[in-house]
């Protein structure tokens, strides 16, 4: 891999993982254009999550903050309300990632037919959220939490957007649009951390950590995740605020159809 291709993987990662149009599987697309193998790039996948990682942080430094000083308050407040529904989210993904993704993948695979699937998938939980009208809700619960976070242990398929089908489903639970973006983006931290730490174990018990990737795409990469993730953080809650999550439904039907039509006629 060479820093040109770094800087285009690094800004599809930076732009996807935000945008409801799936990280993973733009990444597979735009690694099987370029000829790279995922398991030679596992480092490069790993950098350019946790920059996009760090992006929400500084782009939702308020709100983390908001919820710290509130945690350390040690009372039942708006804030330890909104950590513990964070928390709750985690569990199913937990579960997921801990016992049962390797099986998922390995009983799924990872090829872009999958891929064009699952953008499909993607595509009607958009839309239907779209044009679903449920009555709105003050505020999130626990139980909508747990939801959502069965959405986010589902977005494990390739090609599955993690925050497409996060928002999509908070909005047909009847939660407000405002504060689902934010939500969304929040809850993903720990198990994108989780899951980059998990890889860095498996990579070093390999032979070759880096996976033949250099010094210099590494950090090419792991930026241009960085500066695309911070303008698409703001961006995609901007959108949803707007309710314009239609549009990238179609975008993912396009793309997973060309994708599964390209597939199938090799």
């Amino acid at each position: 891999m060479d820093w040109i291709e770094a800087l285009i993987l690094g800004i599809v990662q930076g732009l996807t993982e935000y945008l409801p149009v799936s990280s993973s599987g733009h990444l597979a697309i735009a690694s099987n254009f370029f000829g790279i193998n995922g398991e030679d790039s596992l480092m490069f996948t790993v950098a350019v999550h946790v920059a996009t990682v760090l992006s929400t942080l500084v782009m939702l430094w308020k709100e983390i903050d908001w919820i710290l000083k509130g945690l350390f308050k040690f009372e039942m407040n708006a804030e330890t309300k909104y950590a513990l529904n964070i928390l709750v989210s985690m569990i199913p993904v937990g579960i997921v990632g801990l016992f049962f993704k390797d099986k998922v993948e390995e009983a799924f695979g990872s090829g872009l037919l999958v891929v064009g699937v699952m953008l499909l998938v993607t595509a009607v939980l958009l839309i239907f959220s779209y044009y679903a009208r449920p009555r709105q809700k003050e505020r999130l619960s626990l139980r909508d939490a747990f939801v959502i976070g069965l959405a986010q242990a589902c977005a494990v398929m390739p090609g599955l957007s993690r925050s497409g089908s996060t928002i999509a489903t908070g909005l047909m639970l009847g939660n407000k649009k405002e504060m689902l973006a934010q939500f969304s983006f929040l809850m993903v931290i720990p198990p994108i951390l989780g899951e980059a730490l998990l890889d860095i174990l498996k990579a070093v018990k390999g032979e070759d950590v880096m996976g033949g990737v250099g010094m210099l795409p590494l950090c090419v990469g792991f930026m241009a995740a960085f500066i695309s993730g911070c303008f698409a953080c703001k961006l995609m809650i901007n959108i949803v605020k707007k309710g314009k999550l239609v549009y990238f439904g179609i975008y993912c039907a396009i793309v997973g159809l060309a994708i599964m039509i390209y597939q199938l006629s090799q």
